[in-house]
């Protein structure tokens, strides 16, 4: 097991809290590139979301002013989000699958940045509790992976288990969501904000303060951002 391994393994060990936690979400993250480039990416949308989201070879597709502008949103906060930049997507999506399926998507967007369930709980929080096998079916048949985090579901023995496009990049994304602070409030107003929100962005940098939890920050006295934790 090599030294990301170690430092995975000791992130996703329930058991055991992770050493310095709090200095390291304070530390800044020091990136000279992105996880992955935005432009290897390809996107389908409507006019009322983001329909399919593939990697390697293809071409963007929307048809009508809508769908474009639907498509140039998901782009800039894909971007955002590869970078560390960004922790959550607000561009809309537009799905076309099954009753268990969505029920499955749906409890996957649920799952915290930075955080990761199984698939034996996914199952039983859809009230399936024998369909894992099932249950990973359908998160294989994702159309919106990362936007739809997918990659936040694991094995209950702690391996990747597959993953769409690839276990280096599961193991990237999981690495980035542990290393970014999720949320990050300002020591003016006291109002944390999910990171990429507007008013995140807007934050000085001496006046950013970064937390763990919305609960870590409550207890300082900081509200949530009414803009993007709704």
């Amino acid at each position: 097991m090599d030294q990301l391994d170690d430092l995975l393994a000791e992130y996703f060990n329930p058991a055991v809290a992770p050493k310095r936690l709090a200095t390291r979400l304070a530390r800044p993250a020091a990136r000279a590139t992105v996880v992955a480039d935005p432009a290897r990416f390809h996107l389908e949308a409507s006019d009322r979301g983001i329909r399919r989201l593939v990697y390697g070879r293809g071409h963007d597709t929307a048809a009508t002013a809508a769908a474009r502008r639907h498509l140039a949103r998901a782009r800039e906060e894909l971007a955002e989000y590869l970078a560390g930049a960004r922790t959550y997507f607000s561009v809309p999506v537009d799905l076309e699958v099954g009753d268990f399926q969505g029920r499955v998507l749906t409890q996957a967007a649920l799952i915290p940045y930075g955080e990761t369930t199984s698939y034996a709980e996914l199952a039983r929080r859809i009230g399936h509790p024998r369909a894992s096998r099932a249950v990973g079916n359908a998160l294989g048949a994702n159309p919106v992976p990362i936007v739809v985090p997918c990659h936040r579901i694991i094995r209950g023995d702690g391996s990747w288990g597959h993953y769409a496009f690839g276990g280096d990049m599961k193991t990237a994304l999981l690495r980035l969501e542990r290393t970014t602070p999720a949320l990050v409030g300002s020591a003016t107003t006291s109002i944390v904000c999910r990171k990429g929100c507007a008013h995140e962005q807007r934050i000085s940098e001496r006046h950013r303060v970064v937390f763990a939890s919305l609960d870590d920050a409550r207890s300082v006295g900081y509200r949530p951002c009414k803009v993007c934790q709704r």
